[in-house]
């Protein structure tokens, strides 16, 4: 990610990526190391997307948007609002009613975060993205406060009586995501 916004032109196209990653916790640039309640075997890897901790693990749709915000005409801002619709207009496809909160990027349905946002913007370009919890294994975030938030309850798709695939999840999040970026 860092390599291609490194080297994006005004004309290189946009892309979106998705996948999985390994079990890792992640520390933005904004992370304490007072939000890692519990050391595991789980690598703990520093990053530069903002926000504090969290947890990504296969079951886990991890998208990364790599945008030209200037040419697109909107800011930082309007990008996470995009993000969150995308997911909310995803969860509303399946019967679920996701909400945003106010000063706490992501996605929640009933109070518990369901998809968390981390992004970076660098001389306007956008870099890392969301992670949608589909069917994983959640017991990792109870060894951090997810978020940098003490007591965050996360939830997953599967929680919620949805039996899909993270792929299946994957493609009809691309087509939310384009249809909303």
């Amino acid at each position: 990610m860092q390599d291609f916004t490194a080297q994006r032109g005004p004309d290189t196209p946009d892309e979106l990526w998705l996948l999985q990653h390994p079990p890792v916790f992640t520390l933005g640039l904004a992370g304490k190391r007072e939000h890692i309640l519990q050391v595991s075997d789980i690598p703990i890897i520093p990053i530069d997307r903002g926000g504090q901790v969290t947890y990504h693990g296969p079951g886990q749709v991890v998208a990364y948007v790599l945008l030209d915000l200037k040419r697109r005409g909107y800011g930082v801002r309007e990008l996470v609002q995009r993000l969150e619709q995308a997911v909310i207009d995803l969860l509303a496809g399946y019967g679920i009613q996701a909400a945003r909160r106010a000063k706490a990027p992501g996605v929640y349905v009933d109070a518990r975060k369901i998809a968390a946002l981390g992004l970076r913007i660098k001389h306007g370009m956008s870099y890392h993205g969301l992670a949608l919890n589909v069917d994983m294994d959640l017991a990792p975030f109870h060894l951090i406060n997810p978020c940098g938030y003490e007591g965050l309850e996360v939830t997953q798709l599967r929680a919620l009586d949805v039996a899909e695939s993270a792929e299946n999840v994957a493609r009809q999040l691309a087509a939310q995501l384009m249809s909303k970026l």
